[in-house]
């Protein structure tokens, strides 16, 4: 061999993800200079927060390591396959810092709660005393369907996973329920109730 050697920043994608594989500090280094911005970018573009997509940019350059072997050029190029790691991990990063949705069966002490008591009307706006009257009058399983779709972000399958029904039910309950909670809600207020 002779002493020339092939600058480094100019190797191509995939010559630098099998030296990442390898172990090749150098090529690892230059792997991730060229990929930092963007793989960040992705991150910020899902996150919104600086802090977590730092976190999930250098989550995504460890997951490329430690799965640079796996990679498949017939698949799509590697600036593809990175960006899609990370998009993937701000989307889990986003969907950890959610709070926890309340069981399925503890819903029917929550619906509980949505009632008119003197003590709810005088701490809430007119708009949400009359939303909360308006789930309260709600059929029970589309008053539940709406709130765990509504204010638990659960999709249609979960809903229709937790109450055990077809998923076809699940979104007539949530589609009926926001209906009924339109149709009661754009009417004038005299004491409408919800067929």
């Amino acid at each position: 061999m002779s002493g020339l050697r092939f600058p480094v920043g100019r190797l191509p994608d995939e010559a630098l993800l099998s030296g990442l594989a390898t172990g090749d500090q150098e090529l690892a280094v230059v792997f991730v200079r060229r990929f930092q911005h963007r793989v960040f970018g992705v991150a910020m573009a899902v996150t919104g927060d600086r802090q977590l997509a730092e976190d999930v940019a250098q989550q995504t350059f460890e997951r490329a390591w430690r799965h640079a072997q796996i990679y498949d050029s017939r698949r799509g190029s590697v600036t593809t396959w990175l960006t899609t790691i990370a998009h993937n991990l701000a989307i889990d990063a986003v969907r950890a810092r959610r709070t926890e949705p309340v069981a399925p069966e503890d819903l029917d002490a929550l619906l509980g709660t949505v009632t008119e008591t003197p003590e709810r009307w005088a701490l809430a706006d007119e708009a949400s005393a009359r939303l909360r009257a308006a789930v309260a009058r709600l059929p029970r399983e589309q008053a539940r369907a709406l709130m765990m779709a509504g204010i638990y972000g659960m999709t249609a399958q979960q809903v229709a996973d937790a109450e055990q029904i077809p998923l076809g039910t699940a979104k007539t309950r949530i589609r009926a329920a926001m209906g009924k909670l339109r149709t009661t809600l754009s009417a004038p207020e005299r004491g409408g109730h919800v067929q």
